[in-house]
């Protein structure tokens, strides 16, 4: 097991603790928090800058394509992520292992509307298939939802596809009546600009794209607005 004489978080655990998990709509059988995960094992935590040693990267590639990141990128897209403020990944850690089992992302928008108001978003949500059966998806996705109302957001965004719309509207998140379309321009899939969109026709610019997705909000603690 790797030794780490100094680690640093990516932002202030002691957030977590403060989250009151009755605020959620999600059901927890048993019932489970970030302070008590449900196993003496579990630790729900911010992202440290020493996991990279602990599988992070390579969990996240259970979500999606992640490069060959080597330790200096790591370290530095960690150091510009701290230095912003406005990014909150959260990781549950398998204490026993060293390893990371799964994650989320909050990210921070900051807006000029709503009173020079600040939006979440919710990215990257992935647990180690491994792993099922001990609601560590609803907990992840349960704590960084928390975390964004701690922080005075005044909304929660996330997109998901049709597959689990069920399961985002069980923590809380509804469809936004006449606006869950989720448009994109991908710009890492060859010359060619590749709008996707769902429930749109086809664009001057490209095609509609792969699956669907969902615009959604968390609306037990923020307001209705689109933007």
């Amino acid at each position: 097991m790797v030794q780490y004489t100094e680690e640093t978080y990516l932002y202030d655990p002691s957030l977590l603790i403060k989250l009151d998990f009755h605020r959620s709509p999600a059901k927890f059988k048993p019932f489970i928090s970030a302070a008590n995960p449900g196993e003496p094992w579990m630790k729900v935590r911010p992202l440290k800058d020493t996991d990279y040693d602990r599988g992070f990267l390579q969990l996240l590639s259970q979500l999606t394509h992640v490069g060959n990141v080597n330790r200096t990128q790591f370290l530095t897209r960690f150091s510009q992520m701290k230095a912003s403020g406005d990014y909150f990944v959260t990781v549950i850690e398998d204490t026993r292992k060293n390893e990371i089992i799964g994650a989320a992302s909050l990210v921070i928008e900051r807006k000029f509307i709503h009173n020079c108001s600040v939006r979440g978003r919710l990215e990257d949500v992935v647990v180690n298939d491994t792993y099922r059966g001990k609601q560590l998806g609803k907990l992840i996705v349960v704590t960084v939802s928390l975390l964004a109302e701690e922080l005075g957001c005044y909304k929660m965004s996330l997109d998901c596809k049709d597959k689990l719309i069920k399961f985002y509207e069980s923590l809380g998140y509804v469809l936004i009546p006449g606006n869950s379309n989720s448009m994109t321009i991908r710009y890492d899939e060859g010359p060619a600009l590749k709008r996707n969109a769902t429930s749109a026709g086809t664009s001057n610019s490209g095609t509609v794209g792969d699956s669907c997705q969902t615009n959604s909000q968390f609306y037990n603690f923020f307001s209705p607005f689109c933007y």
